[in-house]
């Protein structure tokens, strides 16, 4: 890769941290405190939250009757979703010993915090917790399907496309075949130093 283009990489990266730092650092200092994992609001913004609940017949049949019809189909991804969990769980834990892959950290992708927040009736809190795991689990995926790609082929790809996981950017240009066979070890390598 071009060394201009990995400074750049680089800087994004450290501009992508220090983004994530302030704007963490700005919402617990609002609205919240992370103890544990516990998130601890502070009693006037709680107040103001359970103010503006709505109960759930308001919201069933009043705000959304559009969400009882398609309630159904969305849920019942719920059995395909635990499949794939389970699948790709065992992929990893097996495959990724033998590789040298550090493992992915379910932890860091699946985060369950949104029924800490007041202003939620039951079935919001139902539903935040669905795409709380649903969402999580396709971030989680898609790290564990990034590290394969970076163990067998980090090639990026001819055409450009809309959505690339984290490692892409640091792939060898496509053609780029003069580099491919030391740097597919060195990549190899990187993947079992992962913290």
């Amino acid at each position: 890769m071009n060394e201009r283009i990995n400074q750049i990489l680089q800087q994004i990266a450290a501009l992508e941290d220090d983004l994530r730092s302030a704007v963490h650092e700005q919402e617990s200092r609002v609205f919240f405190q992370i103890k544990g994992k516990r998130v601890e609001f502070e009693r006037t913004v709680r107040e103001a939250h359970l103010k503006l609940k709505k109960s759930f017949l308001r919201w069933l049949v009043i705000d959304r009757p559009q969400n009882l019809i398609t309630g159904p189909l969305i849920y019942g991804m719920a059995i395909p979703l635990l499949m794939l969990d389970a699948f790709v769980s065992i992929y990893q834990w097996t495959c990724f010993p033998i590789y040298g892959i550090t493992r992915v950290r379910r932890s860091d992708y699946l985060v369950f915090d949104r029924h800490h927040l007041g202003y939620l009736n039951w079935i919001e809190k139902v539903h935040c917790t669905y795409c709380e795991y649903a969402n999580g689990l396709m971030a989680y995926m898609t790290e564990i399907l990034a590290r394969t790609e970076q163990y067998f082929c980090p090639i990026k790809h001819a055409r450009k496309i809309l959505s690339t996981h984290s490692r892409y950017r640091y792939f060898l240009d496509y053609g780029e075949a003069d580099a491919y066979e030391a740097k597919l070890e060195e990549y190899r390598v990187a993947l079992g130093k992962l913290k």
